[in-house]
């Protein structure tokens, strides 16, 4: 807890907490929603860890594994790729010294990414994504006074981008809706944290929405709570967050039938 990344001094960790909240967003994913979940092996020596989400990037049947702009966060990528092997995806590694490219500054919409140009991911990153995955278009978006891209926004549906209302994350929204040929609608929420969710179709359930507890965002919560073909699941990340975890950091999703 003491050692994970923060950009900014804050209220200290409460690790049982934050392991309390962590089992709970797992349950939801294996046990609520029936999902397979391949947990990764915690590692002492990498206090950041949990967020695997920045070690690879996974669309279709390819794994981008990433080279995360921290230095203290290179290692964890090891243990990644270790479990996507394991699922006979196709593996591409970022070798180039030069490039840097965190998972969570990148925003897949289905039909295009949008990668945020940040502290943790440079433009040669996002080039080797888009050469990675040549069938969609790749735009890169500058981000300011944010960790990452997915720190104030993420896809809530499957046309639908759920954004902060932040002065920041409004001029990235215009970004992206200038680089993009399509049009997307948008869900506006109060609080740029709670703009980070988790958006899943699930052939047996429809659409799924993880959000932010209403006790955490009440205001964002009640924005979410009209979202009506949606299964709404609200999850607490109180923890998390203060060592800036969101919703998204925790998993990678994967869209593969075989058994784990």
């Amino acid at each position: 807890c003491r050692q994970a990344l923060r950009s900014t001094a804050g209220p200290e960790v409460d690790f049982a907490r934050a392991e309390r909240e962590h089992q709970l967003y797992v349950g939801v994913l294996r046990g609520k929603l029936g999902l397979q979940v391949l947990e990764l092996p915690a590692d002492e020596s990498l206090p950041d860890c949990v967020f695997v989400e920045d070690a690879a990037v996974v669309c279709e049947e390819t794994a981008l594994l990433t080279r995360p702009g921290a230095p203290s966060r290179r290692k964890e990528v090891e243990a990644m790729k270790r479990a996507l092997e394991s699922l006979n995806l196709n593996m591409v590694e970022m070798v180039d010294e030069n490039a840097t490219l965190d998972g969570g500054d990148v925003l897949f919409t289905g039909r295009e990414f949008f990668v945020g140009l940040s502290r943790r991911t440079n433009q040669r990153g996002a080039e080797i994504l888009a050469d990675t995955f040549k069938d969609y278009a790749v735009s890169t978006v500058p981000v300011h006074d944010s960790l990452h891209l997915k720190s104030f926004c993420s896809m809530a549906g499957p046309n639908l981008i759920a954004i902060g209302s932040s002065e920041a994350a409004q001029k990235a929204l215009k970004t992206m809706q200038q680089m993009s040929d399509h049009r997307y609608d948008k869900l506006t929420v109060p609080d740029d944290a709670a703009a980070n969710c988790i958006y899943l179709n699930i052939p047996s359930k429809g659409h799924v929405l993880l959000h932010r507890a209403p006790e955490e965002y009440p205001e964002s919560a009640k924005v979410f709570e009209k979202l009506k073909d949606h299964m709404l699941i609200p999850i607490a990340n109180t923890e998390l967050e203060k060592v800036d975890g969101a919703l998204t950091c925790c998993s990678v999703l994967i869209s593969k039938t075989s058994e784990l």
